[in-house]
């Protein structure tokens, strides 16, 4: 990649297009970004930056002349806020096969009144539902998308679309914006957590017991798949544990009824005492 510096826009091809415009050839250096372009010190027309590596449609200082910009085949996929400040009498803007995902990625273009030609052809968002008149609606002064020039019926049909609370909110609900990372914005970190010392141990003990080379490959398959060793086992143990407190629970519940039991066991035999002593003085 190349980046764009003040000496490589010197030496760059420079000349009258056919429609007699003063154009810049940036074209194919690879660029990754846009910077420096106040270099050109606002003398071209038209400026081709096509078959660069560009991510990002911004970093464009004032330039009042500039009417035409040729960014087809980049990696766009973002276009930055406020361009009618750095562009104002920005006309035509080829986008041909960029990376442009979303409707709601197109909107900062909403603001750049002077547009009247746009192309986005070979974009994934051409392809969501209500794309070429939401663009209409997003644009109204638009003359030519995608190089077929924008109709009367299409301009109706998307005034009357999106006309309305309705309309309003269903422009909401399908202009989502792409996800991007913004430097600086706060993150949300996992705090990764390390084994606890019990699984240390319950690894060390397994390393330790091992007894052949494939038992050690087999370990070493658990702990790479997030496993540990003797887990399973601590927690049958535990489960046993549990188990056998329950028992000991149900045991000393038992006891504490056991005398009445005994009492009761103890009054019978001595009944039968009786009895066998009453049987004994008959019979004799």
């Amino acid at each position: 990649m190349v980046k764009l510096t003040a000496e490589l826009i010197e030496q760059a091809a420079q000349y009258t297009n056919p429609v007699r415009d003063r154009e810049l050839d940036l074209r194919g250096y690879k660029i990754p970004v846009l910077e420096n372009l106040g270099a050109t010190l606002d003398q071209f027309d038209t400026v081709d930056l096509s078959d660069n590596e560009i991510r990002k449609l911004d970093g464009f200082p004032l330039l009042k002349r500039l009417k035409t910009l040729l960014m087809n085949n980049n990696r766009i996929c973002r276009i930055g806020e406020n361009m009618e400040q750095a562009l104002p009498n920005l006309k035509e803007l080829i986008l041909t096969s960029n990376n442009i995902q979303e409707l709601g990625d197109l909107d900062p273009l909403a603001t750049v009144k002077s547009l009247t030609l746009l192309s986005l052809l070979r974009n994934p968002v051409t392809n969501k539902k209500h794309y070429r008149l939401y663009v209409i609606n997003k644009i109204p002064q638009l003359r030519v998308l995608d190089f077929q020039k924008v109709k009367l019926k299409e301009r109706q049909e998307a005034e009357k679309m999106f006309k309305g609370k309705r309309g309003a909110q269903l422009a909401k609900d399908i202009a989502k914006r792409t996800k991007t990372f913004t430097p600086g914005a706060g993150l949300q970190t996992e705090k990764k957590m390390g084994p606890s010392a019990a699984d240390v141990e319950a690894i060390k003990n397994a390393i330790a017991n091992a007894t052949s080379l494939a038992e050690v490959e087999r370990l070493k398959g658990l702990l790479q798949s997030g496993q540990i060793p003797g887990r399973e086992l601590r927690s049958g143990a535990s489960n046993m544990v549990e188990e056998e407190e329950e028992e000991e629970e149900i045991q000393e519940e038992m006891q504490e009824s056991v005398p009445m039991d005994e009492n009761a066991q103890d009054i019978g035999e001595n009944g039968d005492d009786d009895m066998q002593e009453d049987m004994h003085v008959n019979g004799s």
